[in-house]
């Protein structure tokens, strides 16, 4: 009897009462900090509109159908700006970001004051996001396809950077000591010890951006980056919905034919 008494008291439990305390004190912080965040919020919200979102929602999708289809040929120029927005924007990240993330890695960076400005480069160019970079061109070379590119590719430069230099210093190592035990110097053993190591990495992380510039730069043009963004929001500024419409099934089939043709890609830089 006193060994079925003990063997109860023994049962078993996923977590010990000290991890129980935990996992209760961390739902009881998510708590009070969503009620923190959520209180000021909903004393700011006017309800009225709020519940009266969903007539006006309908009401809108009403006034957007059927798309104006007449405006489609004017269209291929704004769609034309926004691909080369997106592409030449990612080409110039990639070409600064290549050299900036060999500088950020602890491995191959020649001194630790540049990789500390290299580390800040990359921090500045991945803090701002790209419709703060548009604006900021935008006062400087003035709106147009120009301020757009400029934008992607400031925005870019920290993503591809900082993948690209911790790919750097995750690589294996011994090719790095057999090709420098041959006598060969730092821009030999990078060319053919860490570079094809890398270079899958470069390009598969080249062409996922370019996926996500494809989107931004819609959302850039819609700020003066040229594009389609423009003629949105030209479109909306003039309530011609049905050309709104028509605008956005087109992003949207341009974001789906990008996300294909990136996985594609991907595959293919991945076996390079």
């Amino acid at each position: 009897m006193t060994d079925s008494n003990e063997r109860r008291r023994r049962s078993w439990r996923v977590r010990d009462r000290r991890g129980e305390l935990l996992r209760w004190a961390g739902w009881l912080g998510f708590a009070i900090a969503f009620m923190a965040a959520a209180v000021p919020i909903a004393e700011r919200t006017e309800w009225a509109f709020f519940f009266d979102a969903p007539r006006q929602g309908g009401d809108l999708l009403v006034r957007m159908w059927p798309p104006d289809t007449s405006i489609l040929g004017s269209l291929l120029v704004p769609l034309r700006d926004t691909l080369n927005i997106a592409t030449l924007g990612t080409i110039g990240a990639v070409l600064i970001a290549f050299p900036l993330s060999w500088l950020a890695a602890r491995n191959t960076s020649p001194h630790p004051v540049l990789r500390l400005g290299a580390l800040l480069a990359i921090a500045a160019s991945r803090s701002v996001s790209s419709f703060i970079w548009a604006l900021v061109f935008i006062l400087i070379t003035g709106p147009g396809v120009f301020a757009g590119v400029l934008a992607i590719a400031a925005r870019s430069i920290g993503f591809v950077a900082k993948l690209g230099y911790e790919a750097i210093e995750e690589i294996d190592e011994e090719p790095v000591d057999a090709v420098t035990a041959t006598g060969a110097g730092a821009l030999q053993v990078g060319a053919f010890a860490i570079l094809p190591q890398v270079m899958p990495t470069f390009l598969g992380v080249a062409v996922f951006r370019w996926d996500i510039n494809i989107r931004e730069s819609t959302v850039i043009g819609y700020v003066g980056g040229g594009g389609l963004g423009m003629l949105l929001e030209s479109a909306i500024s003039d309530l011609a919905w049905r050309q709104a419409s028509l605008i956005l099934l087109l992003i949207v089939g341009i974001v789906l034919a990008a996300e294909a043709l990136s996985a594609r890609l991907r595959k293919g830089a991945a076996a390079w």
